[in-house]
């Protein structure tokens, strides 16, 4: 690493810390992003309203007071081809989430306009609010469309600092290339569909149209990885690191790779986990899969603290829960694993038992 990116990489992570702290006194929110309803367009401009769900995604992945629930718990409760108001409330209910994102991308003329709209279910109740609508043409939809996660987050999690407009706006600016964002939402829906032929194929016409796009190049292992090729995949992964060292995705996956492998690389995992936590200290699932390598290598004291910092991360994580669950079981600590594991259930129904507790002998 040169000496230039050292210092780029370690002002990167100082802000993040800073971030994080603002934010440490912040009770996480769950949330749900669905495609916009773009029912209204012609056919072959309908990706944007998964697009726009996208570039929300994106953006609040940095926010750590606002947790996304996972597409495919939502799509297990609702799939349905035009979100509504009274559907997303059902859904946000169902997936406990607090608050669910939505709305409409219509055309007046030539232009395109985005109705942003958001179910709040906070409080006992149901509040449905319509945001600022946003008109823009074709060529400024990436553009006038990113700033929407920033706006969502004032919504939803009270004023933001200059340093996290910065890391929401920067999120969300995946690309500058209207067609590499195409492909790289069709290869989402096609990942999520399990076509994942066709999801290396769109990835791949997603980084040729923008080498820079680090997003798409990492979902692009994500497709190889879905596909059974884990070399390509590593390769993938490996790439990503190199062209943004601050994206903490690519680390958390190969932290997954040398965890899975034949003879498992713990303390490669283990770095891989530790860079990811780094450069996002509320990412949960680098928390999870660093607990993981910890339990596998007998430090269980390790391993709690590393579950533990997951579920305060994501407090909405059934598969956190239900880790600790498990660890807290190993320990004999029966009423501690009790708990977890109804938090677990409570949260996701299929996230299995815990092993058998038995406490120890007074």
């Amino acid at each position: 690493m040169t000496t230039t990116l050292r210092i780029l990489v370690g002002a990167v992570l100082a802000t993040l810390a800073c971030s994080a702290g603002a934010h440490a006194q912040t009770t996480p929110r769950a949330i749900v992003v669905v495609p916009f309803d773009a029912s209204g367009l012609a056919p072959e401009e309908q990706w944007m309203g998964e697009a726009v769900a996208q570039l929300i995604s994106l953006g609040l992945a940095w926010h750590p007071a606002l947790v996304q629930i996972d597409r495919s718990r939502v799509r297990d409760v609702q799939d349905p081809a035009i979100w509504t108001g009274p559907l997303v409330s059902q859904v946000a209910a169902a997936v406990h989430a607090h608050a669910g994102l939505y709305g409409r991308i219509d055309r007046q003329g030539a232009d395109l306009v985005i109705q942003p709209q958001l179910v709040d279910l906070q409080g006992g109740g149901i509040k449905v609010s319509a945001l600022t609508p946003l008109t823009m043409a074709d060529a400024e939809f990436l553009a006038r469309a990113a700033p929407l996660a920033s706006l969502y987050a004032r919504e939803l999690g009270g004023p933001l600092t200059a340093g996290d407009l910065a890391r929401l706006d920067r999120g969300a600016r995946a690309t500058a290339s209207l067609e590499a964002f195409k492909c790289f939402t069709e290869g989402q829906v096609a990942l999520a569909t399990r076509a994942n032929e066709v999801a290396v194929e769109r990835m791949l016409g997603a980084v040729n149209l923008d080498e820079h796009f680090v997003m798409a190049q990492y979902m692009l292992g994500v497709a190889y990885l879905a596909f059974g090729n884990r070399w390509k995949a590593a390769a993938q992964f490996r790439a990503s690191t190199q062209l943004d060292p601050t994206m903490p995705e690519p680390w958390k996956t190969l932290g997954d790779l040398f965890l899975a492998a034949p003879r498992p690389l713990f303390d490669q995992a283990i770095e891989a986990y530790s860079r990811a936590i780094q450069l996002r200290p509320f990412y949960a699932d680098a928390h999870v899969g660093l607990g993981d390598a910890r339990k596998v290598r007998g430090d269980v004291a390790g391993a709690v603290t590393a579950y533990r910092a997951a579920t305060a991360a994501n407090p909405f994580s059934a598969r956190a829960h239900a880790r600790l669950a498990g660890i807290y079981a190993q320990t004999a600590r029966c009423a501690d694993s009790a708990a977890a594991q109804g938090r677990a259930l409570d949260l996701d129904p299929r996230s299995g038992l815990a092993p058998a507790c038995a406490p120890t002998s007074p």
